[in-house]
């Protein structure tokens, strides 16, 4: 992904679209749109959360939960994860697959909606968020949605996977008890089938991964032994970031429990300067990664990433209509801000 400067912050900024050559996606970054990188902070930051007495995540309540897939330790009532069905799911598990229904004469296609909606409970304790988590625990958050994909590749009928977080209600989350959840899908998303075509356009013509060419020096927020944290080339969102495998990897379900830890070790950083930098906004985190149909273990052109994107800014009536986003803050100047965060230890 080749990377380009913003202007010199001395000179004043002019309007420029880039291109992102993993997600195909125009972007416009506009600074006149903004102040300076510096003063984004959120307006409706996350209130840490307080214990609720009728919480059904918590510890002690678990009778209120849809059913129970796994817990970690398992068979232990001191749990530290689990895992369960989403009383509300979104698809069902309970109807048959089926296959595609076409009706040529009207352009109609039909699937039945079957699939899986699952919720990864991160903590027993409400008033713990992902963040306050240690390395090691955000690892098993990790590791437990590796298991899980594993568990569902044994659906022929089930394409694609995706694991996600939405922190704070207008992130959607309708739980303030840290929670992820997962869901599995009959088809492949649009926009995954979008992503997957535009690396594999960019490898036909580079022979290069589009995804391991984004570690770029002006992009970089932190770096660890196997993971590199950026703001990606064409951000579609102020300060969107993305943390990258440095080894070429395609499926995330492939994850390890030793690199977990260290996933989770970048994951509990950026999210800290995050929250500080940005005044703990809501924010959502997605595993973007391969569709279980393409069996072979590393596919040259498509490599996994975790994308977390704060919210900041409203999707309007251009954005929809259009498919092309306007971003008020450079990805280089996002990024040097998040990078020059000092978070302490104990933090």
């Amino acid at each position: 992904m080749a990377s380009s400067s913003s202007s010199d912050s001395s000179a004043p900024q002019t309007p420029q679209l880039r291109k992102d050559s993993v997600t195909n996606r125009w972007v416009i970054f506009s600074p006149a749109r903004a102040k300076r990188p510096s003063d984004f902070k959120s307006k409706t930051p996350i209130n840490p959360n307080q214990q609720q007495q009728q919480c059904p995540f918590c510890i002690g309540h678990e009778h209120e939960c849809a059913p129970e897939i796994f817990r970690v330790p398992p068979d232990n009532p001191d749990w530290k994860l689990r895992v369960i069905q989403n009383l509300y799911p979104a698809l069902s598990r309970d109807i048959p697959a089926a296959e595609e229904e076409n009706n040529s004469d009207s352009g109609r296609v039909v699937v039945n909606g079957f699939g899986f909606h699952d919720v990864v409970i991160e903590t027993p304790v409400h008033s713990v968020q992902l963040s306050d988590l240690s390395p090691r625990e955000i690892g098993e958050v990790l590791v437990a949605h590796t298991r899980r994909i594993k568990q569902l590749m044994s659906y022929d009928s089930i394409k694609y996977v995706q694991v996600f977080k939405n922190h704070g209600a207008s992130a959607g989350a309708s739980m303030s008890h840290s929670h992820s959840q997962i869901m599995a899908l009959p088809v492949v998303p649009p926009a995954v089938a979008t992503r997957l075509g535009s690396m594999k356009e960019y490898f036909d013509q580079t022979g290069k991964c589009s995804v391991c060419e984004s570690n770029s020096k002006d992009l970089l927020i932190d770096v660890s032994a196997h993971f590199i944290s950026i703001v990606p080339f064409a951000a579609t969102f102020p300060f969107e970031m993305w943390i990258i495998p440095l080894d070429h990897s395609s499926h995330f379900h492939e994850l390890d429990s030793e690199k977990a830890v260290e996933l989770g070790g970048l994951l509990k950083l950026v999210l800290r300067k995050m929250s500080l930098q940005l005044n703990n906004p809501p924010f959502n985190f997605m595993v973007q990664t391969s569709p279980l149909g393409d069996n072979a273990s590393q596919l040259p052109y498509s490599h996994w990433f975790l994308q977390i994107v704060p919210q900041l800014s409203v999707v309007a009536g251009f954005e929809m209509g259009t498919g092309c986003y306007i971003n008020p803050v450079f990805p280089e100047d996002a990024a040097k801000v998040l990078r020059e965060v000092k978070v302490s230890p104990s933090e």
